[in-house]
């Protein structure tokens, strides 16, 4: 393995040069005393376990509603798995596993129920109030909305974990603070949670992250890849014919076909093959792929990686034009299918239902959330209800729309 420089960690562990480092963080905006036994990032990771937006997460749909069966993905089971990625990344490449750990545990503590769904209503709603963003929300949660302790709002996480959660797909603005292109669209302006907190602390948002928020990053679109096409397989909505002619995983078929050849392997052992294989062969691209990225650009410190002109995490190219063509063959055959898209219409249809009842009406929302609305603008009060909305898992969403509705779909 190339050799990239090292300092000493937290537990006397080899660093990379370019890790980020627990005793060089830069704090929390409220100051609290050190632990005697966990790192500042090891303590970001068990704030953020032991919130009541993780353990939501259990109820919150990936792709297929919640109910659908015990087989598919909740937001829950994704981030695990999104974790467990991040920390084998980490390790391979001298990085901090826990500030890596931490941001991967964290990354969808701000969707809303019913998934893309749910966002994409949402969305809608919010146009008129300062928008809505899954990320943002994250931020909203972990800085304000999350009330236990006695002593400040959120969980007061470090600096590098609130610049993770929110920066891990790149820069947000350029070197003048214009927002920069979101998917290939120009964007007016930041999401609304961004702007309010930068007012309060400065992440740095024309820099890239560290490197273990880009790791975090990488490893929930490699899991992402890898299982949705596993829970696509198991609820029938595409078969192992139709995945033969999409890059790399056609190349893992093939493999399995030739070195199983006369072997008539059960659905679910194929299935598993393809997936752990996928995952494998992704997590060793992004690897070595990185090694050479620090081979090239050297960098120092976790602020050398913040200062480069392209992320230091990243695909070969091979793996990059792969990681393409199977989100594409996933949105037009699983996202886009029509079995899913009319659950996700029903689903839209729910969150619009509770939103139009909770402006109309602020005494549906329970007293908490309807504390100090008393006079409140139309932004203030629209922002309130989705915070209340976005915060609900699916059943939840069910089931209020069931108390206040006469008929609510079935989303089967």
């Amino acid at each position: 393995m190339t050799e990239f420089g090292s300092s000493i960690g937290f537990g006397g562990e080899a660093r990379a040069a370019f890790a980020s480092d627990p005793r060089q963080s830069r704090g929390r905006r409220v100051a609290e005393p050190e632990s005697p036994t966990r790192t500042p990032f090891q303590r970001d990771r068990d704030r953020i376990i032991h919130s009541a937006a993780f353990r939501r997460l259990g109820y919150k749909t990936q792709v297929f509603i919640f109910h659908e069966g015990d087989h598919y993905r909740s937001r829950l089971t994704h981030t695990i798995e999104v974790a467990q990625i991040a920390r084998s990344l980490a390790r391979a490449l001298r990085l901090d596993e826990d500030l890596a750990e931490a941001l991967a545990l964290g990354h969808d503590l701000g969707h809303t129920p019913f998934g893309h769904a749910g966002e994409r209503a949402m969305q809608r709603l919010m146009t008129a109030h300062g928008g809505f963003d899954h990320n943002a929300q994250t931020l909203r949660i972990v800085t304000r909305l999350d009330r236990r302790y006695a002593e400040f709002d959120g969980l007061n996480l470090t600096w590098e974990t609130l610049e993770g959660l929110v920066k891990h797909n790149g820069p947000l603005v350029d070197a003048e603070g214009r927002p920069l292109p979101h998917h290939g669209e120009a964007v007016p302006e930041l999401p609304y949670a961004i702007r309010v907190y930068s007012q309060i602390q400065d992440l740095r948002l024309a820099s890239f992250a560290s490197a273990e928020a880009q790791v975090a990053a990488i490893a929930d679109d490699i899991a992402y890849d890898a299982h949705d096409i596993d829970d696509g397989l198991r609820a029938g909505l595409i078969g192992a014919d139709e995945l033969a002619g999409v890059a790399l995983v056609g190349d893992i078929l093939a493999e399995l076909r030739q070195r199983y050849f006369g072997v008539d392997l059960e659905p679910e052992r194929l299935i598993q093959e393809v997936t752990r294989r996928l995952i494998t062969r992704m997590v060793e691209g992004v690897i070595g792929e990185t090694l050479r990225r620090v081979e090239a650009d050297r960098p120092a410190s976790s602020d050398a990686v913040r200062a480069l002109d392209r992320p230091i995490v990243a695909y070969p190219p091979d793996l990059a034009a792969a990681d393409e063509a199977i989100k594409a063959f996933l949105y037009q055959n699983v996202y886009r299918a029509s079995s899913v898209m009319a659950i996700m219409h029903d689903a839209e249809r729910v969150v619009e239902d509770l939103f139009g009842a909770f402006t109309g009406e602020p005494d549906l929302m329970p007293a908490e959330w309807r504390r100090e609305l008393d006079g409140a603008s139309p932004e203030r009060l629209a922002r309130r209800v989705c915070d209340y909305i976005a915060g609900m898992t699916d059943r939840f969403a069910l089931a209020e729309h069931r108390r206040l509705f006469d008929a609510t779909p079935e989303l089967r």
